[in-house]
């Protein structure tokens, strides 16, 4: 049955960027082996989930969703991989057929080739469980994208001590990816026809492998490849440098730093086990902000830590605003088991978690409008990506400093670059009028 394209499978993915990079990989790879992707949406032979646990709530979702699929094709082949999986598969036991944790992801393809050669995928159900109908499965503790943007994994792995983290326990092992590897993948994205790709990994800042850090492998990728935007996922603070920085002169590289925050308040910060003090912090957003004009620096705040007082929220409240990031990702704090922070006296609250979510939510409302505001007026490139689900002929892209624009135009406008001029505000993005169509 292998290379049947009527073979379906669908893949869902929850969590950060590098688990959508993985899941990319995976899709590739079932592509080429001859199956038919669709839609985690559509009815599949087989449906596969790619699963987070940084938080309870991405726990509930990766059930509700194999939970769902089970619903609506009972016969289905479902199988659940990723860092739920990771920490806790007998969770996951009752309700996939299969869980298969990170170090397993990788012969995902050959545990279904073997499943699919010996056993009909019709007669494959909960009740007749793959793993407990003699088949043999290595046992390791084992989104579509559009032809736009793509995902490239360079690095896996953190063991840094953050006490609220469960990232260690589940992506323990750091490595880091060849640079040969990884240029040959994003000539193979180039050539495919993507414009856009985003270096992806547990600790991208951390990237080593052969004597080339970070910095030299952006050098190598702007060096060696076509690709038109290089677009960078999170960083820390101590991972900022001058020498880092001076890549900015060749305008491919996007002007969007993510910083991870967490906190405002040096207090919350020291008993998150954060490697760094709001001083540094600042100092590097500084820096930023003077070698790279107009760039937008966006942050993730955790509200609700442990022991988290009064006081200490409304100085988290003040650092951001403050700093006046582009965009703020709040959530508030989810106790993951084994984790310090779990075990932690002082608990706070859930309503008062909800109230502080809801009080820095507003703030990253304002913090993007002021972001926005400043490019009122301005000509700018947008990358294209999809058309939008309301109004007649209305396209979303974005700018390579990370503003979601809408336009209207009767041509297809996806996986073109093309300069707008940004006069107004829509749909919590901006609109922007056409100025050429013409792809760049």
């Amino acid at each position: 049955m292998i290379g049947d394209r009527n073979i379906r499978i669908a893949f869902y993915t929850l969590g950060c960027k590098l688990n959508q990079a993985e899941t990319e990989s995976l899709a590739t790879e079932f592509n080429e082996a001859g199956y038919h992707l669709v839609s985690p949406n559509d009815i599949a032979d087989i449906y596969i989930i790619n699963t987070c646990t940084v938080t309870h709530i991405a726990d509930r979702k990766s059930r509700h969703w194999l939970r769902l699929v089970k619903r609506k094709k009972p016969e289905a082949l479902t199988i659940a991989t990723g860092c739920y999986a990771q920490r806790a598969p007998q969770e996951l036991d009752q309700i996939a057929d299969l869980a298969i944790d990170n170090e397993g992801k990788k012969y995902l393809l050959e545990v279904v080739k073997s499943l699919s050669s010996r056993t009909p995928l019709s007669t494959i159900t909960r009740g007749q469980n793959p793993k407990r109908n003699g088949t043999k499965i290595k046992q390791c503790n084992i989104r579509y994208n559009t032809r736009v943007r793509s995902l490239i994994k360079i690095q896996d792995g953190c063991c840094s001590p953050c006490t609220y983290c469960i990232v260690p326990k589940v992506r323990a092992h750091e490595y880091s990816l060849p640079a040969s590897q990884i240029i040959k993948e994003i000539k193979q994205k180039v050539a495919a026809g993507y414009k856009e790709a985003v270096l992806t990994g547990t600790k991208v800042g951390c990237y080593s492998h052969s004597g080339i850090d970070l910095r030299g492998l952006i050098e190598h990728i702007l060096h060696d490849t076509a690709i038109k935007r290089l677009r960078l996922s999170s960083l820390q603070p101590r991972e900022i440098s001058a020498e880092l920085l001076a890549l900015w002169q060749d305008r491919r590289l996007c002007r969007h730093f993510h910083l991870a925050l967490q906190s405002g308040s040096n207090t919350v910060l020291r008993r998150m086990g954060r490697c760094y003090s709001l001083d540094s912090y600042q100092k590097a957003i500084i820096l930023i902000r003077k070698v790279i004009p107009d760039v937008a620096i966006t942050t993730d705040i955790m509200v609700g830590f442990p022991g988290e007082s009064a006081g200490e929220s409304e100085q988290s409240y003040n650092f951001c605003q403050q700093a006046s990031f582009a965009n703020i990702h709040v959530f508030p704090f989810s106790p993951r088991p084994g984790t310090v922070a779990a075990k932690m006296p002082e608990q706070v609250k859930d309503q008062v978690k909800k109230e502080r979510t809801q009080w820095m939510l507003e703030l990253a409302r304002h913090c993007r409008h002021s972001f926005y505001a400043q490019f009122l007026g301005q000509i700018m490139s947008v990358l294209w990506e999809k058309r939008a689900n309301f109004g007649n002929n209305i396209y979303s892209g974005l700018t390579d400093n990370y503003i979601r624009v809408f336009t209207q135009s009767e041509k297809s406008l996806i996986n073109r670059i093309t300069p707008v001029k940004l006069d107004g505000f829509y749909n919590q993005g901006m609109w922007g009028e056409l100025i050429s169509e013409d792809p760049s």
